[in-house]
């Protein structure tokens, strides 16, 4: 008899060493719940996880026209896995998205979250990754311009409680994304570009223009 049928008998005579036992009945890769690095370690190794944001790397670009303006560098980033709720990830990730990288570096220095550190780090790897191998100059000249958050890993658990009940746990992972893009950051990247008398009088022409009048040909 195998070790896994012994433990199914036991569990099947014992029920309450549920909790003691279950763990053993886990992968390798789901025993580190709080362990993110050794999570990473095990679980990316057969490439589990987003693959197709690195790949923009790869892209080759044609090439321009003279009198066509020229196309800014980027980088694309990334981190699978990380031990943190997404849905408290985002605050972080809209956070810094249209800052420059030093002002997001030391403006993530200052929150008082688990989520920033990683977004920090992550951060300063593409940074450093544009300067090697992305031709980029001046690794001060980058922004922000797309900064992501992804559902990872999905682990639930049970907890013990008093009076032999027993509680549901979750435990959440996260993937973020980065992308920096060479050059100045727009003054306005959340709100639209403000519009000139005249262009807000042609836009209130245009809906008069476009009214329907009902029951009517």
């Amino acid at each position: 008899m195998s070790s896994l049928t012994l433990q199914f008998a036991r569990l099947s005579i014992a029920p309450r060493n549920l909790l003691r036992t279950s763990s053993k009945l886990l992968p390798p890769a789901c025993n580190n719940f709080h362990t993110s690095d050794a999570l990473n370690s095990k679980w990316n190794q057969g490439h589990h996880g987003p693959q197709k944001w690195l790949q923009y790397n790869k892209v080759v670009h044609p090439p321009q026209a003279p009198d066509e303006e020229p196309r800014k560098g980027y980088v694309c980033h990334m981190r699978c896995n990380i031990k943190y709720s997404p849905d408290k990830m985002w605050y972080i990730a809209s956070f810094v998205r249209g800052m420059t990288v030093d002002e997001a570096v030391k403006q993530l220095s200052f929150v008082l979250k688990k989520g920033a550190t990683h977004v920090k780090e992550v951060i300063l790897e593409a940074q450093e990754m544009a300067v090697r191998n992305h031709n980029v100059e001046y690794k001060s000249n980058l922004w922000i311009a797309e900064s992501n958050v992804g559902k990872g890993r999905y682990f639930r658990g049970i907890r013990r409680h008093a009076r032999g009940r027993q509680g549901k746990v979750e435990y959440k992972h996260c993937h973020y994304f980065v992308r920096l893009e060479e050059g100045e950051p727009p003054k306005n990247y959340y709100l639209p570009v403000p519009q000139t008398p005249d262009q807000q009088l042609e836009k209130w022409f245009q809906q008069m223009r476009n009214r329907k009048i009902t029951s009517s040909l």
